[in-house]
């Protein structure tokens, strides 16, 4: 009877499949979790380049335009959460040394603000003396739907430079 139990093969394939099953599953949602990740990565690189974009098209703007501006980068990282993106959009004038400086900044969610000061951490070289250029910042925290093989929240980062492109400098009008 036992040497009749040793030759018996007909529960192998479904033990490998129980044995291998929770491998290929995790497998499957790590691949999905990972794709996902990599799609609101994009997202976010895309946010900043197209609201850099429409900043820079204007020579000048209002609150109320980057407001809708900001509700244009909102609507692009769709279908994805957008409650932890963060946008940020700011204004470098290079001075008549060619250093940077800052001139104004808008964040998602407040009002703009003048700057000045030194624009630290901007690339030198970017910039030549009494240019302007817009820096468009990102940042979003994507967090799985799942969290099996992603089971802590990832932050991706972007920033975007662009000149601007009907003027020389995008003027924030505080004029109400």
């Amino acid at each position: 009877m036992l040497k009749r139990f040793r030759r018996d093969e007909r529960g192998v394939a479904a033990i490998e499949f129980a044995l291998l099953f929770p491998i290929m599953l995790l497998l499957y949602f790590g691949t999905v979790e990972v794709t996902m990740a990599f799609l609101a990565n994009g997202r976010a690189s895309h946010v900043a380049s197209v609201v850099g974009d429409l900043v820079t098209q204007t020579p000048s703007f209002k609150q109320a335009e980057m407001t809708d501006i900001f509700a244009v980068g909102t609507s692009i990282m769709k279908p994805f959460p957008t409650a932890s993106l963060k946008l940020q959009v700011t204004s470098i004038r290079a001075d008549d040394k060619g250093a940077p400086q800052l001139v104004w900044r808008c964040v998602k969610g407040s009002n703009c603000a003048q700057l000045t000061g030194s624009a630290s951490g901007f690339p030198a070289g970017l910039l030549a003396a009494n240019e302007s250029m817009i820096q468009t910042d990102v940042e979003y925290t994507y967090t799985s739907p799942v969290q099996q093989t992603l089971p802590r929240p990832m932050t991706f980062k972007t920033t975007y430079y662009i000149k601007p492109r009907r003027s020389s400098e995008v003027l924030w009008d505080t004029a109400p």
